[in-house]
């Protein structure tokens, strides 16, 4: 396992990076617009709450913004699983890697905050 598995802000930096990525490919149509706009916000949002997290002041404001982070790891899920039905791309490979990568990352944000409320 390389060292960027164990460093989520990292992680979520590169994530934010391949959902822009993806989005870029999605149709120029109503509905690939509609999609694009609503995962880039959801799919890139994790990253700087993550940041926010970092800078809580209280465990309590951490617990939060892990929470806001886990929110939009679940609302960019839906709308990749959406991508996938259509199909609105034809890049299977990078749809499948981000789905993939959104469910370890709700898993670890999750985890997280179980951690954090133990903790208070």
């Amino acid at each position: 396992m390389t060292k960027d598995k164990y460093d989520l802000e990292e992680r979520l930096l590169e994530y934010s990076v391949k959902i822009i990525k993806l989005v870029e490919q999605l149709p120029n149509t109503r509905a690939g617009n509609h999609v694009a706009g609503q995962l880039l916000r959801s799919g890139t949002s994790p990253y700087p709450n993550h940041g926010e997290a970092q800078a809580a002041e209280s465990p309590k404001d951490f617990v939060h913004k892990l929470r806001i982070s886990l929110k939009e790891l679940r609302e960019a899920l839906r709308w990749l699983r959406l991508i996938q039905r259509v199909p609105l791309i034809n890049d299977s490979e990078l749809l499948n890697i981000l789905l993939n990568e959104t469910e370890e990352l709700i898993k670890i944000f999750v985890t997280s905050i179980k951690t954090a409320m133990k903790k208070k």
